[in-house]
C-alpha cells in the first residue's frame, strides 16, 4: 500500500502520533492492519435500509465501492444513515417526514464523517430525499467525494404494458369512481413493483440521478442501470477507485459545483420533463457551497431548456428504456449538443463534462430521447409562476399537459387529508381550483406531497378538468395542472392562508402567473383578520424542524449554509 502524507488530511487528528494509540486501538479491534490505518479513511455512506424497494440493494452496491476504495490505496469504512419512502409515507401524516429526512440524511453524515475523522467519502443512496441529502452533505464537509444512485426499479407488467407505482395510485382513484373491481386492483399492486430500486419514473430519484451526473458528482453512466443489474457493482468499483484519485488530487465537491454546474443540473431537470422537487434540492444543494441559488433561477433555466426526453409521468418511457438506449449520457450529448450546457464544468472524472461525453453517439432509431433539433416542446417541462397569490413564487410541470391556462374557483381544505376525502368521494367538481394549505415547510410540518390526492383525481378522469394549488409539494410523478411550492406559505401569513370558496383565480403557465381576482385592499383586510395556526407537532423531530426551516424558495434548508462558515471540515 502506497504511503501517505497524512499531515492536511482529517484522519492525523485519530491515526497520527503516539497520543492516538488509543484511538488505534480500536481500529485494530475491527481487524484492520497498521498499513490500512496509515490509509487515508473513505466514508462509505449509504441509505441501505429494508423500508423499501429504493434502498434493498445499497448494501450489496456498497461491498463493491470498498472494493474499488481499496484496491486504489485506502481504507473504506461503511457507515448507513436513515430514510424516508414516499411510496409508502405518501398519503397520510406520515409524508411530514420525507423532507425534513434529507435534511437529518445530510447532517447524520456530516456527523459521522466529522466525529471519526473520514478524509473522503462515497455516497449511495437510493430514493428521492437521499439522494439531495447526501450530495448536500458531500457539498457541506467539501472532502473529496463520490455520489452513486443505487438504480431505478423495472417496470412491472400488467394487462400486457408496463406499469408504476404511479398506475397504481391512480388505480386507487379507479376503483373509488367504480371502475375497478377489487379484483383487478389487487392483481396491479402485486405486480407494479417488481424487484428493488426506485420509482422508474422520471420522478424525484431519477430526476436527481440525472443531476448527479451532469452537475459532476457522480461518473458519466454511472446512474442509468437498473438497481439489480450487476453493472451497478461495476460503477460501485469505479466509483469507489474514483474518490481515491480525488483524494490525491485534492478536488474537492465545491471545485465542482459551480453556479455553471447548478445551471447544468437545472437544464436537464427541464430537458427531461423531470420533478418539480428538484427546485427545492438544487437551492439547497447551493446552500450548502455558499451560492444562492433560488427556486425562481431553477425556473427560469428549466423553462428556457427545450424539453426532449419522453419520460413518465407526461410521458412515455421509464429510466430502464434511457438505460437501454445508452444511459444518462445520450441526454447530456444531445443537450452539449444544442448547446444547453456548460460544458466546461469539471467532474469527478477529473475531466469536464464536455471531454466525458466526446465521443457518445446520439442513439437513433429510437424515440425515448429526441435529438436537440426535434424537441418535444420549445420549452421545459418545468416553469415558475408568480403573482398576488405567490409573491415568492410557485413551480408547476407542464410536461405533457394539453393546456397552460386554467381559470376556476377555490375550493379550500386546511390539510391533505380533508382535500383526499372532498375528491374521494367526489366533493368537487370541473372548474375548481383545490387549494391545500399549511402543509408548507413551517405550516405542516416538513411540506408534504400530493401524490395520493392528485392520482385519485387523475384516477376519476378529472385531471384536465380541475387545478389543484398548495404550498405544499408534490411527487416527481405527479401530473396535472397542480401547482406547488406557493410562497409565502399560509403558516406566515401568505396569502394562499387568505382565500377563500369561490375566489376567482387565473393561472397562466405560459406567461408564468398565478392570480386570485381580490383587491389590494380585500387581501389587506383579510390579512388583518387572519390569525396564526397551531400544529399537533410541539415537541420532537418535526417541532425542531418547523423552528430551523426556511421558505422554499430558498430550498426549505435548516441552517446558515457555506456563505456563513468560518472553517470547513476538510481543512480541519
Amino acid at each position: 500500500m502506497t504511503a501517505w502524507d497524512k499531515s492536511r488530511l482529517p484522519s492525523r487528528h485519530v491515526t497520527v502520533g503516539p497520543e492516538r494509540a488509543p484511538h488505534r486501538s480500536y481500529y485494530y479491534a475491527m481487524g484492520l492492519t497498521a498499513e490500512e490505518i496509515a490509509a487515508p479513511l473513505v466514508g462509505v455512506a449509504t441509505c441501505w435500509n429494508e423500508a423499501a424497494p429504493c434502498n434493498i440493494a445499497l448494501s450489496r452496491q456498497a461491498q463493491s465501492a470498498k472494493r474499488g476504495v481499496k484496491a486504489a490505496g485506502a481504507t473504506p469504512r461503511e457507515f448507513t444513515t436513515i430514510t424516508v419512502t414516499d411510496g409508502i409515507a405518501m398519503g397520510h401524516q406520515s409524508m411530514k417526514s420525507s423532507l425534513a429526512s434529507r435534511d437529518v440524511i445530510a447532517d447524520s453524515i456530516e456527523l459521522t464523517m466529522r466525529g471519526h475523522c473520514y478524509d473522503a467519502m462515497v455516497g449511495m443512496a437510493g430514493c428521492d430525499k437521499s439522494l439531495p441529502g447526501v450530495m448536500m452533505a458531500m457539498l457541506r464537509l467539501n472532502v473529496p467525494a463520490v455520489f452513486m444512485y443505487g438504480g431505478s426499479i423495472m417496470p412491472g407488467k400488467y394487462g400486457g404494458r408496463d406499469v408504476t407505482v404511479v398506475d397504481l395510485f391512480e388505480a386507487v382513484g379507479r376503483h373509488a369512481a367504480g371502475q375497478m373491481s377489487d379484483a383487478e386492483l389487487d392483481d396491479l399492486e402485486r405486480h407494479a413493483c417488481p424487484g428493488a430500486g426506485a420509482c422508474g419514473g422520471q420522478f424525484t430519484a431519477n430526476t436527481m440521478a440525472c443531476i448527479s451526473e451532469v452537475i459532476g458528482l457522480a461518473l458519466p453512466h454511472s446512474a442509468g442501470a437498473p438497481a439489480e443489474d450487476q453493472d451497478r457493482d461495476r460503477w460501485a468499483l469505479e466509483s469507489g477507485r474514483a474518490v481515491v484519485e480525488l483524494l490525491r488530487r485534492n478536488l474537492r465537491p465545491r471545485d465542482i459545483v459551480t453556479r455553471d454546474a447548478l445551471y447544468n443540473a437545472a437544464a436537464i431537470v427541464g430537458a427531461t420533463g423531470g420533478s418539480t422537487n428538484a427546485a427545492l434540492h438544487l437551492p439547497a444543494m447551493a446552500h450548502e457551497a455558499g451560492i444562492r441559488f433560488t427556486l425562481q433561477d431553477v425556473a427560469e433555466i428549466m423553462r428556457r431548456t427545450p424539453h426532449i426526453a419522453d419520460l413518465k409521468p407526461g410521458g412515455t418511457y421509464v429510466a430502464a428504456d434511457v438505460h437501454r438506449i445508452g444511459g444518462v449520457p445520450v441526454i447530456i450529448k444531445a443537450m452539449l449538443d444544442g448547446g444547453w450546457l456548460k460544458g466546461d464544468c469539471m467532474t469527478v472524472s477529473g475531466k469536464t463534462l464536455a471531454e466525458n461525453h466526446r465521443d457518445v453517439i446520439f442513439p437513433k432509431d429510437q424515440d425515448v430521447v429526441r435529438p436537440h433539433t426535434d424537441p418535444i416542446s420549445p420549452i421545459g417541462g418545468v416553469v415558475a409562476l408568480h403573482g398576488n397569490l405567490a409573491p415568492e413564487g410557485a413551480i408547476v410541470k407542464i410536461a405533457g399537459m394539453k393546456t397552460l391556462r386554467f381559470e376556476g374557483t377555490a375550493l379550500c381544505f386546511d390539510c391533505e387529508e380533508d382535500a383526499f376525502k372532498a375528491v374521494d368521494s367526489r366533493a368537487y367538481k370541473a372548474g375548481d381550483i383545490i387549494i391545500i394549505r399549511y402543509e408548507g415547510p413551517k405550516g405542516g410540518p416538513g411540506m408534504r406531497e400530493m401524490l395520493s390526492t392528485t392520482s385519485a383525481i387523475y384516477g376519476q378522469g378529472m385531471g384536465e378538468s380541475v387545478a389543484l394549488i398548495t404550498d405544499g409539494r408534490f411527487s416527481g410523478a405527479t401530473r396535472g395542472f397542480c401547482i406547488g411550492h406557493v410562497g409565502p406559505e399560509a403558516a406566515v401569513g401568505g396569502p394562499i392562508a387568505l382565500l377563500r370558496n369561490g375566489d376567482r383565480i387565473v393561472i397562466d403557465a405560459e406567461q408564468g402567473t398565478i392570480d386570485v381576482q381580490l383587491s389590494d385592499a380585500e387581501l389587506a383586510k383579510r390579512r388583518a383578520e387572519w390569525t396564526p395556526r397551531r400544529t399537533d407537532y410541539n415537541s420532537g423531530a418535526l417541532w425542531k424542524y418547523a423552528q430551523t426551516v426556511g421558505p422554499a424558495c430558498l430550498g426549505a434548508v435548516t441552517h446558515p449554509g457555506g456563505a456563513a462558515e468560518t472553517h470547513c471540515y476538510a481543512d480541519q
